[in-house]
């Protein structure tokens, strides 16, 4: 079998709280604590969760954009998180982000030749007018004429600047892309061809994606396996079939439940989590969903649940389940 292209071990991003006089530290805001996951070569790993659970933090620290506090992040054999600043210049060529904003993660300054060309003159890839070349390849290969080079971000729909983006993750030729919620600034019309285009380009490229949103059914359409996310942990995984179908941790049902049925006359089991979540800077102990969960012993609030599996590929921490493999 195939070695994995990305492992994440217990990786954790905490952010200092500084407070009192004379300020000084006097908490850890938890983003993301202990997450461990895998990603194969040209595969996609969708990660879901509500608002403020870390999912961002996540992709972010997976490529050093915010320095992990602990933990491994494992590319293609090299441990990401032990190199140093020019090592890690380097390896930037095999890890790229799209941004969730088109409107704020284009310079207002640069034109689209400027704007995709950065990364080819930062890396000295090429002469200028091979790189002017590649450019003008990448935005044909992102659905845009090469008339629109040098023009100014103001000047697109924000479909269009969200191809600009992709175009610009693309240009060193990535193995692999975190997408940080890619499509949700968009209309509905104009997301379902930002994904059909991210599609083609993992089949054609065979880029490994980690595909971060809150819309459940944008990442049951694109993604192979499928996260949930709580809290800054991992609740559970499962390939996007047997997510769908068999949700077993009681936060992942009732995500599902919330997700709106266009049909008026189908009626379904309301599942609710009441409460807001918690804060991360005072997670709860044992399991952080307890304090919401239908389902809490006493056990939930004293021990943190193992992951245990209940499927093939499927994987779930919560105390439900026992430690009873099936």
């Amino acid at each position: 079998m195939a070695e994995p292209l990305l492992r994440v071990r217990e990786l954790r991003k905490y952010f200092p709280v500084r407070g009192g006089f004379p300020r000084r530290i006097i908490a850890q805001l938890k983003a993301v604590d202990g997450v461990s996951f895998e990603i194969e070569h040209g595969r996609t790993f969708g990660l879901v969760g509500e608002s403020g659970c870390g999912k961002s933090t996540l992709g972010r620290a997976l490529l050093r954009l915010h320095e992990p506090t602990s933990g491994q992040v494992v590319l293609d054999g090299t441990d990401i998180t032990a190199l140093d600043r020019k090592q890690l210049k380097a390896w930037r060529r095999r890890m790229q982000i799209i941004f969730q904003d088109p409107f704020s993660s284009l310079s207002p300054r640069r034109t689209v030749r400027q704007t995709i060309r950065e990364a080819l003159d930062t890396h000295a890839i090429g002469d200028r007018s091979s790189r002017d070349a590649e450019v003008e390849r990448l935005l044909e290969i992102v659905g845009l004429r090469p008339q629109v080079l040098d023009r100014y971000p103001h000047e697109f729909s924000g479909g269009q600047r969200q191809r600009v983006g992709i175009a610009r993750a693309l240009a060193l030729r990535p193995d692999f892309i975190v997408a940080d919620e890619p499509v949700s600034a968009l209309d509905v019309s104009v997301q379902s061809q930002v994904l059909n285009l991210l599609s083609d380009l993992q089949r054609e490229h065979g880029i490994a994606f980690l595909f971060i949103s809150h819309d459940l059914a944008v990442v049951q359409h694109i993604s192979d396996v499928v996260a949930v996310m709580y809290l800054g942990k991992i609740v559970e995984v499962a390939s996007a079939t047997d997510l769908y179908r068999d949700p077993r941790h009681p936060y992942t049902q009732a995500l599902m439940a919330a997700i709106p049925v266009p049909d008026p006359e189908r009626e379904r089991e309301k599942l609710v989590a009441p409460g807001d979540v918690p804060s991360p800077i005072d997670p709860p102990s044992g399991c952080p969903f307890h304090p919401r969960c239908p389902h809490a012993m006493t056990v939930c609030s004293e021990v943190v649940p193992p992951a245990i599996k209940v499927g093939e590929g499927h994987v779930v921490s919560c105390h439900l389940y026992g430690g009873n493999d099936e």
